[in-house]
């Protein structure tokens, strides 16, 4: 309690403030009564000392001394029975606690010490013994909201009503999980630039001003199994002295740390299920694409659907770290990311595996504007990663799968180009994955538009009979292959070569192309790689 409140009982009738009357706004937590010539030796901060003054009657300096280690230790007062020894409180001594802001209170002869020490005390407990049973009571409130399935939300909104302030659950970099007052992205970004300066402290409270307003919060940390806190911010100023605030808020954030964990718990698992989908997809360790497409489904995959990949790794420095220390690491960069793919607009997906993080964009529309999307999103993660972690990250990027089932190419493919880009020596790159194979860049093609190319070119040999449509796609085929010549052709299918002849011609018949024209034997070549992947696929 305050001094001016101590003072308003009835135990300090008659009682008259000497000096430091600024100060009656100190808070008291215990009374002393002491008169041993060393008792500097036991101040406590915001304690209110009584005495009689036997010791400093005769002595200014000690009297003096008193009250200036009084106000470096953060004592509450000094209570003199004046008429007792001292008969008057000399002006020195006054003056210096007006410059000090300390109280001096002129204790009637007729007041029992013992009685002011008694009633006091009581007065303080009674008030800690009420503040300790509201704390209790609003823990256990807290509680029913977290056993009844309410969630965080319902006890964010209670504690705004009992607070009278709005609040935000911040996670370790200072951004928000949810609460009952949102601000804009732009001032998020810059409360996280002061996490690293926090200090390590039961609250914290400081302004910070943004887009010409002042705002100020107080910051409560809430502790879990993690390495760095989450914190509560109530969204105006709470006084260290407003105990009953404080005290409620630190059991919200109890409970708060609790959900926490227990959610966490919940995301690991569903992470850990999710990472080893992904691994022993990418592995080959599934049987058939139907138990691929069953498996795929249960993590919002779909065939129909297709996607680029983008496998990303932390740039390393040389130095070294413990398990515990990577894994914790790892744990904050997945968070990290994952928080800019809650809020991207496209659907994605994130994966881990040993040290690289795995993103799957679903490409919808054209395929370029897509990866140029994709592109962004990328930079943004670094920027992320960049801001919050100090770090960097590369990433490599594959061309896009067709199909589901072409997955385990396209992660190759971005782990390639994820290594090429390393060899180079870069940093932060952005690395997309080169074709190399003209089946790779048949696979950029949309896949019905590829089906669809492939029957345009063979539909008239499908009406043939079955042995003759296979003879024919034979011939061609091997024709093709061997760059036209005749005589290699017969030699390769074991048949006369005037047997060639006949079968090239049947087949410029139905087909109505030439195969004396460079461009019609390309596109029957396109046709048969295309072949080639549909069966594949």
């Amino acid at each position: 309690m305050f001094m001016q409140d101590l003072l308003a009982l009835p135990v300090f009738s008659g009682a008259v403030i000497a000096g430091g009357r600024a100060g009656l706004d100190r808070e008291v937590n215990t009374v002393n009564m002491m008169d041993a010539p060393d008792i500097i030796s036991y101040l406590k901060p915001n304690e209110l000392l009584v005495t009689t003054a036997f010791h400093l009657k005769d002595d200014l300096s000690s009297m003096l001394g008193l009250l200036e280690e009084m106000h470096k230790q953060g004592c509450a007062g000094l209570g003199i029975k004046t008429k007792r020894f001292l008969h008057n409180i000399p002006a020195e001594a006054i003056a210096l606690a007006d410059q000090y802001q300390l109280p001096i209170i002129d204790i009637p002869v007729d007041t029992s010490l013992g009685d002011i020490v008694h009633q006091s005390l009581s007065c303080i407990l009674d008030m800690r013994t009420t503040e300790l049973h509201q704390a209790m009571k609003t823990h256990q409130q807290f509680t029913n909201f977290i056993i009844n399935g309410q969630g965080l939300d319902k006890i964010l909104q209670s504690l705004a009503g009992l607070t009278g302030g709005r609040i935000t659950l911040l996670n370790q970099q200072l951004r928000p999980f949810s609460g009952t007052g949102s601000l804009s992205d732009s001032f998020y970004s810059l409360l996280a630039g002061i996490g690293a300066y926090l200090p390590k402290t039961r609250f914290t409270a400081f302004s910070i001003r943004h887009e010409e307003a002042l705002k100020t919060f107080t910051l409560f940390p809430i502790y879990t199994h993690k390495k760095q806190p989450s914190y509560l911010a109530v969204h105006r100023f709470i006084p260290p002295t407003d105990r009953s605030a404080v005290l409620m808020v630190e059991q919200a954030a109890n409970v708060i740390a609790f959900e926490l964990m227990k959610e966490n718990a919940l995301k690991q698992k569903t992470q850990r299920l999710r990472n080893e989908f992904f691994t022993n997809f990418m592995n080959g360790a599934f049987s058939s694409s139907e138990e691929i497409l069953n498996r795929a489904r249960e993590f919002g995959l779909s065939n129909e659907n297709r996607y680029f990949c983008a496998a990303g790794r932390i740039d390393r420095t040389e130095k070294s770290f413990s398990l515990a220390e990577h894994q914790w690491e790892s744990e904050l960069i997945y968070d990290t990311i994952d928080e800019d793919i809650q809020g991207a607009e496209g659907s994605m997906q994130l994966y881990a595996t040993d040290d690289k993080y795995i993103v799957l964009m679903e490409a919808k529309g054209n395929w370029k504007n897509s990866e140029e999307s994709f592109f962004s999103f990328l930079k943004a993660i670094q920027s992320s990663v960049g801001t919050q972690l100090q770090k960097t990250i590369s990433f490599g990027i594959s061309t896009y799968a067709e199909h589901l089932v072409r997955l385990p190419e396209a992660y190759k493919e971005a782990v390639n180009a994820l290594y090429y880009g390393s060899m180079l020596g870069s940093t932060q790159f952005i690395e997309a994955y080169q074709p190399k194979e003209v089946s790779e860049v048949l696979r950029m093609i949309p896949y019905e538009q590829m089906k669809q190319f492939y029957h345009n070119t063979f539909q008239a040999l499908v009406n043939e009979p079955k042995k003759d449509y296979d003879l024919l796609m034979q011939t061609l085929s091997v024709y093709l292959e061997s760059h036209c010549q005749l005589s290699e052709t017969a030699k390769r299918l074991f048949i006369h070569r005037n047997t060639v002849i006949y079968r090239l011609e049947k087949c410029e018949e139905l087909l109505g192309r030439s195969l004396k024209d460079p461009e019609q034997t390309l596109c029957l070549r396109l046709a048969f790689r295309i072949k080639a992947l549909l069966q594949n696929s």
